[in-house]
């Protein structure tokens, strides 16, 4: 053991971004529940070459005792690495996934014909963290990515004054897509959550994750429905209660 420099960070400010993860070549950082990790004294060379990739300042160098980096460590997790275990999760560390409130319409006001109403950035649920602005007791709308497409009242009708969070739950992940939700729900503890999906049955899927994120979640919230035919009409809107039942 030896006092040197190393990484610390800041789990309260950390949102779960991504971005520090790529700018560390020793691998010695990973998005664990959301949060960036040290997974290793021993990786860490205390240059600090992830300071700059954070934008809520949550990495600081700061002197404690640790054990000395370690360069044969670090080449035999890179190893590991290069095998197939990733250093962030898909989309991580990509410079616009960074979090921003843009203007939105004013309360109650549905958007104009051919004008945007999307009030944030990033859009998919991956590159989402509990901690982003947008979310803290937003409506959330857990939108299928061919819901969007389908739907040509999406900006009028769905997206004011509203959060989205898009993905696919066939293509993607579906289990990835439960646990952020359910650390969404728990942690920005949004005041409503819609699932606006496809009448195909593997859209479907994200009915199903907002139901097991809100149980993982334990929150008590009921889950609004909105469901599209693939010629963009609405089908169907209620909301499923805890039993599953449609109301």
């Amino acid at each position: 053991m030896a006092l040197r420099k190393i990484i610390e960070i800041d789990e309260e400010k950390c949102d779960g971004c991504g971005q520090c993860i790529l700018s560390c070549a020793e691998g010695a950082l990973e998005i664990i529940d959301g949060k960036a990790k040290l997974v290793g004294d021993i990786l860490c060379d205390g240059l600090g070459a992830c300071l700059g990739e954070c934008p809520q300042d949550a990495l600081h160098l700061i002197e404690r005792e640790a054990p000395e980096f370690d360069e044969e460590a670090v080449h035999e997790r890179m190893a590991k690495m290069k095998d197939g275990a990733p250093k962030a999760p898909a989309g991580f560390g990509c410079p616009s996934s960074q979090a921003m409130i843009m203007t939105m319409p004013p309360q109650g006001t549905p958007g104009e014909a051919g004008a945007s109403s999307l009030g944030h950035w990033p859009v998919k649920l991956q590159l989402m963290g509990p901690n982003t602005p947008f979310l803290k007791g937003a409506d959330l709308v857990l939108l299928a990515d061919c819901a969007a497409a389908s739907n040509p009242a999406l900006h009028q009708k769905v997206l004011p004054n509203k959060a989205i969070a898009m993905g696919c739950p066939k293509l993607d992940d579906l289990q990835a897509h439960i646990d952020k939700l359910a650390q969404i729900l728990e942690g920005a503890t949004p005041k409503s959550l819609t699932v606006m999906f496809m009448d195909v049955p593997c859209c479907k899927g994200f009915v199903y994750a907002a139901q097991k994120a809100v149980e993982k979640a334990g929150v008590d919230m009921p889950i609004g429905l909105i469901q599209i035919g693939r010629n963009g009409d609405v089908l169907m809107e209620g909301n499923l209660d805890k039993d599953g039942k449609i109301s």
